[in-house]
C-alpha cells in the first residue's frame, strides 16, 4: 500500500500546525426582526454585498462560500441552499451548508488555513417568522427525544437550569431576590446597548429592571429574560494573511484561538446541570491556542438566548467563581456604565445587545456576534465604540442546541 504526502508550508499555532493566519476583511448583515415580505435570497444577498463592499472586493475574488442556517429547508422549502447561493452570486465555486455560523466558520478557517482557500465568504440566513407555528416543534428537536415528547420547550430548559443553579449554590431568601435581579440587570443592559444598534430587532427600545420583574409575572423566568425569534443575515469574508496583503488590506481582525465541544443530547444526563461542560472545555481550547488568559479579553459577545445563559457563560468561561457572576453583575451595573467588573479591569459584554435585544435568527446569529465584534475592534462600532486598545482581545461563544455543541473563537486585532 502506497501513500500520498501533500507537503505544506507551516506555521506553528498552539499545538496545532497552520499555514496562514485568518483574517477577517469585511462585514456585512441585514436588519433582525419580522420579514415576512422577503425572500431568504433577499436576505443573504443584501448581507453579502454589503460585505463584498467592505472588503473592497468582488464575487469573482471568492474561492469559496460557507452559509448557515438550521430551518431554511421547512420554512422556505428550499432543499439544496448552495444551488440558491450559486444563482445569487452566479458563481460556481465550492459551496458548503452548516448550522450555526460558528461552525461555518471553522470549515472556512481549516481550509484557508490548509492553503486550500484563500478567500471565504461566510454566511448565516434564517427566515423563522414565516413558519413558527409550524417550526416550534423541530425546535424543540434540538433538545431531546424524552424531553420532546414530554413536551419540554427551549423555555422549560432554561427554568430548569436555574432551579439547578439556587439548589446547587445554596441560595435562597434575599439571595434568591438577587440572583433574579441579576438577570433582570442583564435584560436592562442588552437592551440598552441594543437600542444604539441600528440592526438590532429592538433598535431604540429600552427596558428597566422592574419592567423585566413585572413581566415574569410570578414565573421563575418572563416576557424580557428570552431572547425573540427573527429573520435575518449576516456575511464576513475571511482571507489569509498573505491574500489579504496581495490585494492591498491594511489591518483587519484575525482569528487567533479557536476551540470546539460538545455534551450529551439530553440534558437531565448530563453530569453537570449548572452551566455548559462543553463551554468550558471549548474556552480552554480557544485560549490555550490564542495563549492568552481571561484578563486580556476586553469584549465578549455571548449567547444570551436567555439571561441566565449569560450569567452562566461568565462563570463557564472563567471570568467569575461558580455560583458567585450575581453578585458582581448586581455590583457592576449600580455604576450604570453597563460593564462587568473584573480582577483586571471592565469587561464588555454584548455591545451588540446579544441575542436578547439584537435579535437571534439561529443560522445568522452567530454572524452578528462576530461582526460586532469585528467593528469594535476597528473602532467602527458608532454610538456604542468601546475603549479599544492594540493588546485587547475578543470572544465570542455560540451554542447549538442548549450546550450540545459549543464554539469558542478569539479575536485581535491585526495590521502590519
Amino acid at each position: 500500500m502506497g501513500f500520498i504526502c501533500i507537503q505544506v508550508d507551516c506555521k506553528r499555532n498552539g499545538d496545532r500546525q497552520v499555514s496562514n493566519r485568518v483574517v477577517i476583511i469585511g462585514c456585512g448583515r441585514t436588519p433582525f426582526g419580522e420579514h415576512y415580505e422577503r425572500d431568504p435570497e433577499e436576505l443573504i444577498e443584501q448581507a453579502g454585498l454589503k460585505a463584498l463592499e467592505s472588503a473592497g472586493i468582488e464575487r469573482r475574488d471568492l474561492d469559496a462560500v460557507m452559509v448557515s442556517n438550521y430551518f431554511l429547508q421547512l420554512t422556505n422549502k428550499i432543499g439544496l441552499e448552495e444551488g440558491f447561493l450559486s444563482e445569487i452570486l452566479d458563481l460556481h465555486v465550492p459551496m458548503e451548508t452548516a448550522r450555526s455560523f460558528s461552525s461555518a466558520v471553522n470549515h472556512a478557517c481549516n481550509a484557508i488555513e490548509a492553503g486550500r482557500y484563500k478567500i471565504v465568504l461566510v454566511g448565516g440566513i434564517e427566515k423563522m417568522n414565516d413558519r413558527l407555528d409550524k417550526i416550534r416543534d423541530d425546535i424543540m428537536m434540538l433538545m431531546d427525544s424524552w424531553s420532546y415528547y414530554a413536551g419540554g420547550s427551549m423555555e422549560a430548559h432554561h427554568e430548569l437550569m436555574l432551579k439547578e443553579y439556587i439548589k446547587k449554590y445554596g441560595l435562597s431568601g434575599i439571595e434568591v431576590e438577587g440572583l433574579m435581579k441579576a438577570l433582570a440587570y442583564i435584560s436592562h443592559k442588552n437592551h440598552e446597548y441594543g437600542s444604539k444598534n441600528q440592526d438590532a430587532q429592538f433598535y431604540r427600545v429600552k427596558v428597566d429592571v422592574e419592567t423585566v420583574i413585572k413581566a415574569r409575572n410570578g414565573k421563575i423566568l418572563g416576557l424580557y429574560d428570552y431572547a425573540p425569534i427573527s429573520d435575518g443575515a449576516t456575511a464576513i469574508i475571511l482571507a489569509s494573511e498573505e491574500k489579504a496583503k496581495e490585494i492591498g488590506v491594511k489591518k483587519g481582525v484575525s482569528i487567533v484561538g479557536r476551540g470546539i465541544a460538545t455534551d450529551y443530547l439530553s440534558y437531565p444526563s448530563r453530569e453537570d446541570l449548572v452551566g455548559f461542560k462543553s463551554t468550558r472545555i471549548a474556552t480552554k481550547k480557544a485560549m490555550e491556542e490564542a495563549k492568552v488568559g481571561i484578563e486580556k479579553i476586553k469584549l465578549m459577545e455571548l449567547y444570551d438566548q436567555s439571561t441566565l445563559m449569560e450569567l452562566v457563560a461568565l462563570e463557564d468561561i472563567g471570568v467569575y467563581k461558580p455560583g458567585t457572576a450575581w453578585k458582581t453583575i448586581i455590583e457592576s451595573m449600580e455604576n450604570k456604565r453597563y460593564t462587568y467588573k473584573a480582577d483586571e479591569g471592565e469587561i464588555y459584554v454584548n455591545t451588540n445587545g446579544g441575542l436578547k435585544a439584537d435579535g437571534n435568527p439561529y443560522g445568522a446569529t452567530g454572524g452578528a456576534q462576530i461582526i460586532e465584534i469585528y467593528l469594535q475592534l476597528m473602532g467602527k462600532a458608532g454610538d456604542r465604540q468601546i475603549p479599544i486598545s492594540d493588546g485587547d482581545y475578543a470572544l465570542n461563544m455560540e451554542h447549538e442546541g442548549f450546550g450540545t455543541k459549543t464554539y469558542v473563537n478569539i479575536f485581535k486585532r491585526w495590521e502590519w
